[in-house]
């Protein structure tokens, strides 16, 4: 006997809460979020046995997603800490083929990303998720998470150019920096170095090392030694840590956002 159409039809897509279809796709570490998305137009994505070809689709941890018939599952979320050398870039490939940071981390079932950047030539804490809010807020300048840096510079800056820095310096990207907090560390006569800390809260491309240029005592080596909360502390050059649930909690109530349960 034929089976009813009643039967046949496929439990409805999810349209409400839960995570855009695309994003469910690529915290699986099946790809990134534009591959989901063509992998979508392409009429290769099914969620509850339907085909789904529109962007922004909401999907549950209920619902079954397929691609080209294979189960996608959902990825346990995963935030850790690395202390990223000098030499290998703040991405997790590179067509030039240059060492990347995606080299170092260990064996996840999850893929994450890292939260914001550090430049090849700087080493210290860099962090990592697959938890998309929390890193779009950590970057984000409305919350003002503060990152610490120690920055060995050529030269001594005296008291009217740290407090250039403190209220902030004309930089090439993007104008007139925020207020920083500013103090040195350690005055190296011998070498004419001096190691200042730097705690800004901004994030444009190299802004530590063109506040130091600006006001004439250049960056010799910079180190990121604090996000918010987390220090980076004895980690070895090269290794990694996972956060654990009090830690990633600091993190999230920094940002306005409620811990899991």
């Amino acid at each position: 006997m034929a089976r009813s159409p009643s039967a046949r039809k496929p439990k409805p897509v999810v349209e409400g809460a839960g995570d855009r279809l695309h994003k469910r796709i690529a915290a699986s570490g099946l790809c990134s979020r534009r591959a989901a998305e063509e992998l979508i137009r392409q009429g290769r994505v099914e969620v509850n046995g339907q085909i789904v070809v529109e962007m922004g689709v909401k999907v549950g941890p209920d619902d079954t997603v397929r691609v080209d018939g294979a189960p996608v599952g959902v990825s346990k979320i995963c935030t850790l800490i690395m202390n990223k050398p000098v030499g290998f870039l703040t991405t997790l490939s590179d067509p030039q083929g240059r060492p990347t940071v995606k080299k170092l981390l260990p064996k996840l079932d999850a893929m994450v990303k890292p939260v914001g950047r550090l430049d090849m030539e700087s080493d210290g804490l860099l962090l990592f998720t697959n938890d998309g809010l929390l890193a779009q807020r950590l970057t984000h300048p409305r919350y003002g998470v503060e990152k610490e840096y120690h920055a060995t510079v050529s030269g001594t800056p005296d008291e009217k150019s740290l407090n250039k820095l403190r209220e902030g310096v004309y930089i090439i990207e993007g104008g007139k920096t925020a207020p920083a907090r500013v103090k040195i560390l350690h005055t190296g006569q011998k070498s004419n170095t001096t190691v200042l800390s730097i705690t800004i809260h901004e994030g444009r491309k190299r802004q530590v090392r063109l506040m130091c240029e600006a006001i004439g005592n250049p960056v010799i080596t910079l180190r990121r030694v604090r996000i918010g909360p987390l220090i980076l502390k004895n980690l070895p050059p090269g290794a990694c840590r996972l956060l654990g649930k009090k830690e990633v909690d600091k993190l999230k109530e920094l940002v306005g956002l409620k811990s899991a349960e």
